[in-house]
């Protein structure tokens, strides 16, 4: 068993909180700028009834704010312009969209669509870098007098029988044997009247709190891909500024999900990746490899002859919908962003959705500190907000956009159709959904069948020019850990990962991560020969292991605060 348990016998100090959010993303920073424009605003109206900033806080695991933000991006500017009129005029923008196209692709063709179907049209938008618009959000916070604690992870949350009552972050200075150092610092207890999670896609904090109170219950599961992405410098004038282009089809087969984008930046850098959705059968498919055969595409290797690969990262995105978020609110505690699941799939956006929930969520803390309740009949009233607001508008039409797919593209294609003929209805309000790991085939059901997905399967080469094995993307990211801690990977039976797995599955977790994490090594002494071998410091912390692992004995847990991918300009 390859497992990280809590230290015994250690004191955590204790500090008080009004408000605890946990992640330093678009919905967290957005959480706390609305929160204190609500305070600054009664305390102008209410002097000698104000409210204090001091005993709000924001845990960030990134040793900087934006260092672990990752995504496409493009920025639907309507969230934005409600929490920061004239944002415009200081914010980190690379580019206003100034084109796009939607291209499907064949082996060796690309066709264009005469029209950009509407759900992909992005006039208005804004092609940023998700790491410096964070960073420029968080300096925003820090003005206010809310302090963010950069580096500290929140390891688990703290309760009060069912009640959320705070959280404690990381403890310090932990060696392999989960023995104190000599820099050894017991993390903090935060105690905290409300609890706000904003720890993007697959949330270890929302896992646990999901987990514990049974949140998914009659609710869809939630479902993910993975966005495997590389940013290149170019040639001037090869891709625009603001151009925007997304492709579906090769390399993908009409058996999985999933598309690619390529948006324009400035000073010639471009933003290029593909997305796999998480739900595909056979479990030798390694989306780090489908991103490498997308680039030998005619069409995408003569956009990125003669440039080069300069960052490269992977992160997941909530793909579930509305019927796979959980509630929002509770004793004590609040879900936002991509941990409750706010993207438009259809779109492939949830940067503007993360930031007005974080900005809901603001409005729900505020009331909840005016009157002094923090019980689930007051925040639970986040729903509420939600539900009255553009992003039920927004969301609710395609709420059953992704389930479509489940049986394939061509099927998938027809049911989106249908969807936005009937306005989301389709053939009933509700499509089922089921986990990915559970559409994972084993082995004798695909064995045989991957001449036709060869370009998806297992480790891809890589010439060095175009396109690069694992490591060397790997080494792009800027990932470092602290090598002496315990693995922040959780593997509960690793004697199923050198048995049933090997055997059903072919360890798919070699081919499932983008960063290398785990490998199958000889040994003379474990079941079958070999035994699985772990590269913890390699992680990029995107948590496709914790989703697409068959047997759901992979945990991602947060490591010592401050480790992980550096997405400079990402």
């Amino acid at each position: 068993m390859i497992f990280r348990t809590p230290m015994e016998g250690i004191d955590h100090p204790e500090m008080e909180a009004d408000v605890v959010i946990v992640g330093g993303g678009p919905a967290g920073m957005a959480c706390a700028l609305r929160l204190s424009q609500l305070i600054d605003a009664h305390n102008t109206a209410h002097p000698g009834a104000e409210l204090s900033k001091e005993n709000i806080y924001v845990l960030e695991k990134g040793r900087e704010i934006g260092q672990h933000c990752l995504s496409g991006a493009l920025l639907d500017p309507r969230s934005m312009n409600e929490l920061l009129p004239g944002w415009r005029d200081e914010a980190p923008i690379e580019a206003e969209v100034s084109s796009d196209s939607l291209y499907y692709m064949t082996r060796k063709s690309a066709f264009k669509a005469p029209i950009t179907p509407p759900p992909m049209q992005d006039h208005g938008n804004y092609v940023i870098s998700i790491n410096r618009f964070a960073k420029w959000l968080g300096a925003k916070v820090e003005e206010t007098g809310i302090t963010i604690f950069s580096g500290f992870a929140g390891s688990e949350l703290l309760y009060d029988g069912e009640r959320v009552a705070g959280v404690r972050t990381d403890d310090k200075g932990v060696d392999k044997s989960n023995q104190p150092k000599g820099n050894f610092e017991p993390g903090y207890d935060l105690k905290s009247k409300i609890t706000i999670l904003a720890e993007g896609s697959r949330g270890s904090l929302t896992k646990q709190l999901t987990g514990k109170l049974g949140l998914c219950k009659d609710r869809n599961p939630m479902t993910y891909g993975v966005g495997v992405k590389e940013l290149w410098e170019l040639p001037a004038g090869r891709v625009k500024p603001g151009e925007v282009i997304y492709t579906m089809g090769y390399p993908l087969t009409t058996r999985e999900y999933g598309g690619a984008w390529i948006y324009g930046g400035k000073d010639n850098t471009v933003s290029l990746g593909f997305v796999t959705g998480l739900d595909y059968p056979d479990p030798r498919t390694d989306p780090q490899h489908v991103l490498q055969s997308f680039k030998q595409h005619p069409f995408v290797a003569k956009l990125l002859e003669g440039g080069k690969m300069v960052r490269y990262g992977a992160k997941t995105m909530p793909y579930g919908g509305w019927w796979s978020m959980p509630p929002l609110g509770g004793d004590g505690w609040m879900i936002v962003g991509d941990s409750a699941g706010f993207l438009n799939s259809q779109r492939l956006k949830g940067i503007h959705l993360a930031i007005k929930s974080g900005m809901l969520a603001a409005e729900t803390a505020f009331e909840s500190l005016i009157s002094g309740d923090s019980s689930a009949s007051q925040l639970g009233t986040l729903q509420q907000k939600v539900d009255a607001s553009w992003i039920r508008q927004e969301l609710f039409p395609v709420r059953n956009f992704h389930q479509g797919f489940e049986h394939g593209f061509l099927s998938g294609m027809l049911n989106t159709g249908l969807l936005m003929a009937t306005g989301g209805h389709g053939l009933r309000d509700r499509y089922p959904a089921h986990s990915g790991h559970e559409r994972m085939l084993p082995l004798w059901d695909i064995m045989g069948h991957g001449g036709e997905r060869e370009q998806l399967l297992g480790w891809a080469k890589g010439d060095g020019k175009l396109t690069f094995d694992k490591l060397t993307d790997l080494y792009h990211s800027g990932t470092r850990h602290e090598e002496d801690q315990p693995a922040h990977l959780v593997i509960h039976d690793t004697n199923i990962c050198a048995t049933r797995c090997a055997q059903e599955f072919g360890n798919p977790c070699q081919f499932f991560c983008p960063a290398n994490v785990y490998e199958m090594e000889e040994a003379s002494d474990a079941p079958n020969g070999r035994r699985i071998h772990l590269n913890p410091s390699n992680c990029v912390h995107c948590k496709t292991c914790d989703i697409m692992d068959p047997y759901q004995i992979i945990t991602w847990v947060p490591p010592e605060g401050g480790g992980g991918p550096s997405y400079e300009g990402m």
